[in-house]
């Protein structure tokens, strides 16, 4: 390992000094022991070793970069990091969300691998009194933060619109982000004045798939979309059918009788969409009327009838012998039913 450091060093044209010393380089493969008479095993060690010598050389050039903008790696407390202005994630370390309990032992066990992108403050005494605001990597702050560690980081000043580029791009370029956060963070951004060409270059979107994103955002109420969370089962299709599904008053009510069960409370984020998405779509079933009593001239109810459309019911009220009767009957009333049909 010392090798490969010194061996940077010299493409860097000697050591950083002391206050922009860079992370040191990590190792991609390491080098195959070569089998003796083996062509194929020749060849496969020499692939590697154009590998590395190919990853050395883009370490070379992001450490070369890093050392000509003075930017360095350093630790900062995470309870002065404040969240950027405009949110990008839907995730609640609070409530049940796998992803972040596995970042958190991810870097409990083997410690922080990849920076964070942190500004000084933009209000000025805050960044005096050691404040900054996150560019990227709002959970591993947070996970810092929950671990009780310092936050690794690099700061660089930043206008708004470069943090809301560089906050899209490393979302998009990780893949991290699900439909629903993207389509927020896009609303949010147009909705702070940013042009709709920022919003899209800080996304990677083309014009149709930015169309698609606001729809949703603009039909699923915030306090709904954050209920539910991110969501990463979900997919575009099914966010599609879910803001579909809430365009009334009455189905926005309903959803929020789903977002206060117990049920609810309890499941993970791809579960309560599955459950808002279930209450939402479910057809309600068709109302009954009420029975019709039919009583004797003294007031007592002897049966009751059940008008409904395809099954008509007449209840009889424990009286068995009347009930027989009335079956028997059956035939003759018939009779006389049909031939009043043909006198009308």
């Amino acid at each position: 390992m010392s090798r490969r450091r010194d061996e940077l060093k010299a493409l860097l044209g000697g050591a950083p000094p002391a206050e922009a010393e860079a992370p040191e380089p990590q190792d991609i493969a390491s080098e195959p022991r070569p089998r003796s008479h083996s062509s194929s095993g020749a060849v496969k060690a020499m692939g590697l070793a154009l590998g590395n010598l190919r990853a050395e050389a883009e370490d070379a050039r992001v450490l070369r970069e890093q050392v000509a903008r003075g930017e360095r790696v350093v630790e900062i407390d995470p309870n002065l990091v404040e969240p950027a202005f405009v949110a990008d994630r839907l995730s609640q370390p609070d409530r049940s969300d796998e992803a972040f309990d596995a970042l958190c032992r991810s870097i409990e066990e083997g410690g922080q691998e990849v920076p964070v992108l942190l500004r000084p403050h933009p209000e000025p005494e805050r960044a005096r009194a050691g404040w900054y605001q996150t560019a990227y990597g709002h959970r591993r702050v947070a996970a810092a933060r929950a671990l009780g560690l310092k936050v690794r980081a690099v700061v660089r000043p930043l206008s708004d619109v470069e943090l809301v580029v560089a906050q899209g791009k490393e979302n998009s370029e990780r893949r991290d982000l699900s439909f629903i956060e993207r389509a927020l963070f896009a609303e949010a951004l147009l909705q702070r004045g940013f042009e709709r060409a920022t919003v899209q270059s800080a996304l990677s979107l083309h014009k149709a798939e930015m169309t698609r994103l606001l729809q949703v955002a603009e039909a699923v109420p915030a306090a709904i979309a954050r209920a539910i969370g991110p969501a990463p089962k979900a997919g575009r299709t099914r966010w599609m059918l879910l803001a579909d599904q809430l365009k009334t008053a009455a189905a926005r009510d309903k959803a929020e009788r789903e977002i206060a069960t117990e049920r609810f409370a309890k499941a993970t984020s791809d579960e309560r969409f599955v459950l808002m998405l279930e209450r939402l779509t479910r057809k309600a079933k068709p109302a009954t009327a009420a029975p019709e009593a039919l009583a004797e001239a003294g007031g007592r109810v002897v049966a009751a009838f059940r008008a409904d459309a395809k099954r008509p019911v007449i209840e009889f009220k424990g009286e068995g012998a009347f009930a027989a009767f009335v079956a028997s009957e059956i035939p003759a009333l018939y009779a006389a039913f049909k031939a009043q049909e043909g006198e009308d």
